[in-house]
């Protein structure tokens, strides 16, 4: 394992509307499901060899300075740029002890991830959900194994990351899906998208919240056009994508509005949360007097 300087690993998040959350905390820099639409490889991030996973150095005790900093609890998003259960978080742990240290300040988290090894920590998760909000997101492009090993080929398959979702759900945590991205001419048939809304109920989701679509940016389009052909071979798929994009960041699915009415019925259906608000609000209810007790001075 490698690793890095870091001066903070507590950053305040500009938009708050995402999730509720209001900080990011990234222990690692890079990944190694290796899927092959990641944005955090853009030219923009800056992150030399993206599939190779660096550790921040002396991660744990620069967080503890950023949460002793902290006056009012922070509702801390993890996940954003790196899985933070990559496969050496299984022996590293570092995880596991940035989530003791965001109980112990009495903090909130919102865990984004592809990986089942999630599962290990609903012991701490359940301990700060006791006082602050918890969201596990766990995210699900496609039920399709086949079609998953191709696009995401070292993550774990969707039916682990369903059975982790379940074993969450049933310790009484909020978790929910991230149906994104949706990746045109691949992953955005209809009754693929209501397959994940399906499975995702059938596993005690209390959310979906999809992307119908995929975004493409300098570094990040070259790689997924080149393993789009390597993958699909005779499919031309990277012309299908310049076609229809040409440089386009945001690369909408065909007939997305068709496919949005689809989705938000099957999850009406299914009695799922799909809109941001509506997610924001269910996780955060519990706890709306939480920043209250700080100012009963």
């Amino acid at each position: 394992m490698n690793y890095i300087p870091a001066k903070h690993i507590l950053h305040r998040s500009k938009n708050t509307q995402w999730f509720g959350t209001d900080h990011t905390m990234n222990l690692y820099r890079g990944c190694c499901h290796g899927c092959i639409y990641c944005d955090s490889r853009s030219d923009c991030y800056g992150i030399q060899s993206f599939d190779s996973v660096c550790a921040k150095q002396d991660a744990l005790r620069i967080l503890r300075d950023d949460l002793q900093r902290k006056v009012r609890p922070a509702f801390i998003c993890t996940g954003s740029m790196s899985d933070p259960y990559n496969p050496y978080e299984r022996e590293l742990e570092l995880t596991r002890h940035a989530l003791e240290l965001v109980d112990a300040y009495e903090c909130g988290v919102a865990i984004s991830t592809k990986s089942d090894l999630i599962v290990r920590d609903r012991d701490i998760l359940t301990s700060i959900a006791t006082h602050s909000p918890v969201m596990c997101k766990i995210t699900v492009t496609t039920t399709d194994g086949d079609l998953a090993k191709k696009i995401e080929p070292a993550a774990p398959s969707p039916q682990q990351r369903l059975s982790a979702l379940r074993t969450l759900s049933e310790a009484g945590l909020f978790t929910g899906v991230l149906l994104m991205p949706t990746l045109p001419f691949l992953t955005d048939g209809e009754d693929g998208i209501c397959a994940v809304v399906d499975a995702a109920a059938d596993a005690g989701a209390r959310f979906v919240y999809a992307g119908l679509g995929v975004t493409l940016r300098q570094g990040q389009r070259e790689h997924f056009l080149r393993e789009l052909d390597r993958a699909f071979p005779g499919r031309a798929l990277s012309q299908l994508y310049l076609n229809t994009y040409g440089t386009r960041y945001s690369c909408a699915a065909p007939h997305a509005k068709r496919l949005w009415q689809v989705f938000a019925r099957r999850c009406q259906e299914r009695g799922l949360l799909y809109q941001m608000n509506h997610i924001n609000s269910a996780v955060q209810r519990p706890y709306t007097d939480r920043q209250l007790k700080f100012f009963d001075l």
